[in-house]
């Protein structure tokens, strides 16, 4: 399977209507890619030159049976839960996000697929007191069992480097994405901030780094069109601190002892205040911050913005940055 003589490729890409998928589908289909995009459903509004279809990744026919039909020559897959509701579980979100991953994977080697772009997290590498600072690509993953975000993208990863050893011929472009800001981003992290003043664990002091929305999907890109394969930590430049945040946000800090946090968050969950549990407190007091050093030489892209102008870009949304 090669690219059209005008450098046309065919590109199926898996959580076609996500908040990253969405962008990535209509960038690729504006350079003039062949796109399908594949969702659990069809788009509210379907994007000129793109065919949608419909694909759960948890049923391994129909992925198999998609990626047949679709005929890709390099295959991105984003469908993953990133922010889990409330109405969610540990085994819904083992089902997509590790079992998806192996459907999608064992669909591209038997249809002839010649390269998967994967869409990884920071969080592969575990929050842990002992990470270094900052982390490369050749650290390990030690993604903490009790955190599924974190969990299941070590398990993935797992995968991922079986089949590099044992089939080299599925080329691999591996994306450790950081802390995704943007203009209508609503994730974990910013809810924190939209907070009245900023929660940090008391005797921590954790590094935050950040990366744009725009640059995360010109990385996928570049990643489904250029020559280069491999793993890659995306992230900007530089961190920034919890203090520096709630500065600049003109807000105070609230500090918490981590047993307290704990013992709140158990409560919290118990009661259906939150969805989030005691083992949440590791995503505040280790926070895995990403060494871009391998993307901007080796990859070839250097993310227009850094994460102090991440963040300043999304403080300032809906405003002229």
């Amino acid at each position: 399977m090669h690219a059209a003589d005008d450098g046309r490729l065919k590109v199926l890409v898996t959580g076609g209507n996500g908040f990253l998928g969405s962008s990535v589908v209509a960038g690729l289909a504006a350079a003039g890619h062949d796109v399908v995009s594949a969702d659990l459903r069809f788009p509210t509004s379907e994007v000129e030159g793109v065919m949608h279809t419909v694909m759960d990744v948890t049923d391994a026919e129909a992925v198999s049976a998609g990626i047949e039909a679709a005929e890709p020559e390099v295959v991105v897959h984003l469908a993953s839960i990133v922010t889990p509701g409330r109405d969610s579980s540990r085994e819904q979100e083992h089902a997509v996000d590790v079992e998806g991953s192996r459907h999608v994977l064992a669909a591209c080697l038997a249809h002839g697929v010649r390269r998967a772009v994967v869409s990884s997290s920071g969080a592969a590498y575990g929050y842990h007191a002992d990470n270094p600072v900052p982390l490369t690509e050749d650290d390990p993953l030690r993604g903490n069992e009790e955190l599924a975000c974190s969990h299941h993208v070590r398990l993935v990863e797992e995968q991922l480097a079986t089949l590099r050893a044992e089939h080299p011929e599925l080329e691999q472009v591996v994306l450790r994405i950081g802390t995704i800001l943007g203009e209508d981003v609503d994730n974990q992290t910013t809810a924190l901030f939209e907070r009245s003043r900023l929660l940090r664990v008391a005797g921590s002091g954790p590094l935050l780094g950040f990366v744009w929305d725009s640059d995360v999907v010109a990385t996928i890109q570049q990643a489904v069109t250029g020559d280069v394969t491999g793993v890659f930590n995306v992230a900007g430049d530089g961190t920034m601190t919890v203090s520096e945040i709630a500065k600049a946000l003109g807000k105070r800090t609230l500090v918490v002892p981590e047993p307290v946090l704990r013992v709140a968050l158990r409560v919290g969950r118990r009661l259906h205040l939150t969805p989030y549990g005691p083992e949440q407190t590791r995503c505040l007091q280790f926070r895995p911050v990403l060494d871009n050093t391998r993307l901007k030489t080796v990859f070839g892209y250097t993310p227009r913005r850094t994460s102090r102008e991440a963040f300043d870009a999304w403080r300032m949304r809906g405003q002229t940055v």
